[in-house]
This record gives structure tokens, sequence and C-alpha cells, in this order.
């Protein structure tokens, strides 16, 4: 009975757990980031100052995203949920950092 308890809780415990996917997305859209800014220094776009600091200010957000749930992952003591919250609001503002310099990217591309 005991043991079932443990169990139950253990599972909880890994189903709360989302340091590893905060670390693998963000390292994901890490590497997207590094492709929308060499294709628009590539492609020489218009207005491409704006999406050159939209794509290096998410790349900031993200690489800091990632080292935060690195981090949290490693560590056993109580920082470890706070790091990973932090990386969970990271992660949020560098997608959303993400979505403006993509309309950025396709407003441009439509003209």
């Amino acid at each position: 009975m005991l043991n079932s308890y443990l169990l139950i809780d253990k599972m909880k415990e890994e189903k709360d757990d989302r340091k590893p996917h905060i670390l693998n997305t963000s390292a994901n859209l890490l590497g997207f980031c590094f492709i929308v800014l060499t294709s628009v220094k590539i492609s020489k776009l218009e207005e491409s100052t704006y999406i050159d600091e939209g794509a290096a200010l998410a790349i900031l957000i993200f690489m800091c995203s990632c080292i935060l749930s690195f981090l949290a992952m490693r560590s056993k003591n109580i920082n470890s949920k706070k790091m990973e919250n932090t990386a969970d609001i990271l992660f949020l503002f560098g997608l959303i950092v993400l979505l403006v310099t993509t309309i950025l990217i396709v407003f441009n591309t439509i003209k």
C-alpha cells in the first residue's frame, strides 16, 4: 500500500517536471533563430534591422532559458524550482519575441 503511494507521488513529480522539455525546445528554437538571423543577412530585407534585433533578442532569451533549465536539472536544492519557473517564463517571452520577428518577416516578404 505504501509502495503504491510512493509510486503515485513519483509519477506526479515526473509529470510536473518540465525542465527537460524546456531545455529541448529552447535549444531547438535557438537553432531556428540562428537560421532566421542568417537568412535575413543573406536576403538583405528592407526592415532587416528590426528583424535582426528581434532574432538576436530571441537568441539571448532562449540561451538564458536553456542555461537555467540545465542548471535546474543539475541542481538538487530548493532553487531548482525557481530556476525552472524562470526558464519557463523566459521561454514564453522568447516565443513572443519570435512571433513578432516572424510577423515582421512575413509583412516584409508580402510587399
